[in-house]
C-alpha cells in the first residue's frame, strides 16, 4: 500500500468541499508533509499517530523558527484531517485535541499612510499607456473603496458592478457570495476603464486566445487575459512609494472605516469574514492608531 493510500489525503481534500481553494491547497500541503515527517520516525499510517507526535512535531516547526500563524494553520490542518478520520471511524482518537501551538499575539494588520495611499491612488508610471492608467486606478479603487480581497478582485466580471444600485457582487471564501457598496471614485475608474477596456480585447490576436471566462473578464493583463493576483502585486509595486502588499489596502479600508465609527459586524460582513474575532484585529488597529494621535496631539499626553 502507497503512502497516499495509507493516509488517504485525496479523500480528506475531498471532504473540504466549503473551503476555498487557496485553503485546500494549503491543507493538503500540510497534511502531507507532516504525514512524511511522521514517517521518518517510523509511524506508517494515521491511526498510529498519538498526541506525542503531535506535539512533537509542533515542537519541530517551532524549532525550525517558523512564523507562529504558520504553525497554528499548520495544526488546525491537521486538526480538520484527523477530525474527518475521528468521524469516519478510521481512528479512535483525534491525537490533535488538546495540543496547544504557541501563543501567537500576532502581528497587527498593517495600515497604509496617507502619502502611501494617495501615491496607490494617484501615482501613474509615465512610461504605462492610457489604458493601464485607467485600469490600474479601477483596480486600486476597488481595492480600497470596497475593501476586496485580491483573489476576490481578479475574479469580477464585468456585470458583478452594478453601478446604478452602487453594489459588487462578490464571491467569497468557500464559495460564498455577497454584495459590498462601491464608492463614488470607484465607479467613476471603472466607467472609464470599461470604455478603453476594447484596446485589450478588440485584437484578434488575443482575443482568439483567450476563453470565455477572459471575454467575461473586469479587469484583463496587457494579453487580453483575466487579470492575476501576480499582475495586481506588480500594478501595486508600480505605484508604491515604498514596499506595499495589495492586501494593505483591505486593512486600510477596515480600519478607516472604524476610525469613523463603523460598526464591528457591519465590518465584518463587508469584509466577508466568516467569524468576528478574524475582525477584532482592526479595533485594535483603530485603538494604537488614537492612541498615537492623542500622544502626538494632546499637551498632557
Amino acid at each position: 500500500m502507497s503512502a497516499a493510500d495509507r493516509w488517504n489525503i485525496g479523500g480528506f481534500v475531498t471532504s473540504l468541499t466549503a473551503s476555498a481553494a487557496n485553503t485546500v491547497s494549503a491543507y493538503q500541503r500540510d497534511v502531507r508533509l507532516f504525514a512524511d515527517w511522521v514517517e521518518r520516525h517510523g509511524v506508517k499510517s494515521p491511526n498510529q499517530v498519538t498526541k506525542a507526535h503531535i506535539r512533537s512535531y509542533v515542537a519541530f516547526l517551532t524549532t525550525s523558527k517558523l512564523a507562529r500563524r504558520s504553525i497554528s494553520r499548520k495544526k488546525a490542518a491537521l486538526g480538520r484531517y484527523f477530525g474527518w478520520l475521528s468521524r469516519n471511524g478510521k481512528v479512535k482518537v483525534d491525537p490533535t485535541l488538546g495540543v496547544k501551538t504557541p501563543s501567537d499575539k500576532g502581528r497587527l494588520p498593517k495600515v497604509l499612510t496617507t502619502e502611501q495611499l494617495r501615491a496607490l491612488l494617484e501615482r501613474h508610471p509615465e512610461d504605462h499607456p492610457r489604458w493601464r492608467h485607467l485600469r490600474d486606478d479601477a483596480v486600486v479603487e476597488m481595492l480600497y473603496g470596497s475593501g476586496l480581497r485580491v483573489s476576490e478582485l481578479c475574479s469580477l466580471d464585468v456585470d458583478s458592478v452594478d453601478s446604478r444600485r452602487g453594489v459588487v457582487r462578490v464571491m467569497g471564501k468557500g464559495n460564498k457570495e455577497r454584495q459590498v457598496p462601491v464608492s463614488k471614485p470607484s465607479i467613476e475608474a471603472i466607467r472609464d476603464w470599461v470604455k478603453a477596456r476594447h484596446e485589450l480585447v478588440g485584437d484578434e490576436e488575443p482575443a482568439a486566445q483567450s476563453s470565455r471566462a477572459d471575454e467575461l473578464a473586469l479587469f484583463l493583463n496587457h494579453r487580453g487575459r483575466r487579470i492575476t493576483p501576480r499582475d495586481v502585486r506588480r500594478l501595486i509595486d508600480d505605484r508604491a512609494v515604498s514596499p506595499t502588499h495589495p492586501h494593505a489596502l483591505r486593512h486600510t479600508f477596515a480600519t478607516h472605516l472604524l476610525d469613523n465609527g463603523a460598526d464591528l459586524r457591519t465590518v465584518q460582513e463587508l469584509l466577508g469574514h466568516a467569524d468576528v474575532a478574524t475582525t477584532q484585529r482592526y479595533t485594535h488597529v483603530s485603538k494604537e492608531r488614537l492612541k498615537t494621535a492623542y500622544g502626538a496631539s494632546h499637551p498632557r499626553a
